[in-house]
């Protein structure tokens, strides 16, 4: 297995180097997959890891190594999973049963054995989103955004603001598209993003 500061290196090496690092990285991968997702099977365990290497190589430019790059690509795997999951949980679920299910949701939710890592996935996008925030977003941006996640209409910010309507909507539109730029280069997908 690789040392946490050469698997770059020897992800972006030559192909000998390339071929046994991304082999190093599916074998971990697939270990800690399949506590993650111990109730999927092994063939769901293999297709994730799969597809989370293909996502991995070609995101190792948006690894800052803020953290141990075993526990970026690990991140990566998770979500990359969850993303499967929330794929097969709808793919056979009609607009119409949801419309005439009021219970639809609430049974679609993750399964017990899985709760902890998706409640520990949700906390640190959580909190990727809060660090964002605070780090990339200007005070006025953070501020519309938090009055707006509330549930403060836009007219109402902009009457405070001394602003109009437009100006808000801008103001939200750059900070929204700030916020999901920085998030995809943490490696979150769209699919991440929206309501499970």
């Amino acid at each position: 297995m690789a040392v946490e500061t050469d698997w770059i290196e020897r992800l972006n090496g030559e192909p000998t180097a390339r071929d046994a690092a991304l082999a190093d990285l599916r074998e971990l991968l697939r270990t800690k997959l399949r506590h993650a997702f111990s109730s999927s099977g092994d063939a769901f365990v293999e297709d994730i890891a799969q597809d989370a290497l293909l996502k991995i190589h070609t995101s190792l430019d948006a690894f800052e190594g803020r953290s141990k790059f075993t526990t970026w690509a690990l991140t990566i795997a998770v979500r990359v999973g969850y993303t499967e999951l929330r794929r097969m949980r709808w793919k056979d679920v009609s607009l119409d049963q949801l419309t005439g299910n009021a219970n639809a949701v609430d049974a679609s939710r993750t399964d017990s054995q899985n709760e902890p890592v998706a409640s520990a996935a949700r906390k640190q996008l959580v909190d990727d989103i809060h660090a964002i925030i605070e780090e990339k977003l200007t005070q006025k941006q953070r501020d519309v955004l938090q009055a707006e996640l509330s549930g403060m209409p836009q007219e109402e910010i902009g009457r405070r603001l001394g602003s109009n309507r437009n100006a808000i909507y801008k103001l939200t539109h750059d900070a929204r598209k700030k916020l999901k730029k920085e998030l995809e280069q943490r490696g979150y997908s769209q699919e991440d993003l929206e309501p499970g």
